[in-house]
């Protein structure tokens, strides 16, 4: 039986759930694939629809002498001042398809294809905006050692130490190390040549380091050798518009597929923050 014309697929009800499907898949791989979906805080309220959400952070409390207050006739205020995240940046993936490869495809067939190929650049675009954004008020961690295991301990122990009216230090389960490939490389190194290290040499990832996860991401600003950050430090609300039925291009007998999508990106705790610059 020969395949159905990509016009009959454009004019079909079941090409709606073609698209419908590949736009799931989008969603779901997204989810999967960004490092930064793993990082960000979650704990907002509305509606990202709405075009902003809100975040809190609250002070810590203050033990006071008993009888405070009631001398003063008033317990302490809460304070969580909101913290508003915009989605303020648009982008697009659009596309045009040949009349010939939809004859030869079908619809979902070219779909499912640039599919894949609108996943990598939509999860580079928005690791790579979190990781800029993240950086850029990330403070400066300095050592002085040259064993680059030290060197992350050191880290570590920067940011389990912090104490300020939000943090009476940190744990370290909810510590996230990125490393750029090139001193992920280094560590594994210096891992690989440690006697007894409980790693296996041979596999790519090693996973924890003094109970802190670690990731490689090639999407760290060039300059920086490492990020360690408590996990929520910087919100990231993104939408992501479906897919539409194949819309004609003017004047042609071509098709256009098109991906839009919407986020914004803000750092929630720059006091949980921490970078190495590279040397």
């Amino acid at each position: 039986m020969a395949r159905t014309k990509a016009l009959s697929l454009l004019q079909a009800a079941a090409t709606k759930s073609d698209l419908a499907e590949i736009y799931g898949i989008v969603i779901d791989n997204v989810m999967k694939d960004t490092l930064s979906s793993s990082l960000k805080s979650q704990a907002y309220t509305g509606n990202p629809a709405a075009g902003s959400v809100e975040f809190k952070r609250f002070e810590n409390s203050e033990a006071k002498t008993y009888g405070t207050a009631r001398t003063a006739g008033k317990g302490d205020s809460i304070t969580a001042p909101p913290i508003t995240v915009n989605l303020d940046t648009h982008h697009e993936i659009v596309e045009e398809c040949a009349k010939f490869d939809l004859d030869t495809f079908g619809v979902s067939g070219i779909m499912a294809r640039r599919a894949s190929n609108h996943i990598d650049t939509m999860t580079t675009d928005l690791d790579t905006a979190f990781f800029a954004v993240a950086c850029d008020s990330a403070s400066v961690f300095t050592s002085t050692s040259t064993d680059p295991l030290d060197v992350l301990e050191e880290a570590i122990l920067k940011l389990e130490t912090v104490k300020n009216k939000h943090v009476r230090g940190t744990n370290r389960i909810n510590h996230r190390l990125i490393l750029s490939p090139s001193y992920y490389s280094t560590v594994r190194n210096k891992l690989d040549s440690v006697i007894n290290s409980n790693v296996d040499t041979a596999a790519e990832e090693f996973g924890m380091f003094h109970g802190v996860k670690i990731y490689s991401t090639i999407n760290l600003p060039d300059d920086i050798d490492f990020l360690i950050m408590h996990n929520g430090a910087v919100a990231q609300p993104a939408i992501v518009n479906p897919y539409s039925d194949p819309e004609k291009i003017p004047l042609s007998n071509d098709f256009a597929v098109s991906l839009f999508y919407d986020y914004g990106t803000k750092v929630l705790t720059p006091d949980l923050i921490f970078k190495k610059e590279s040397e």
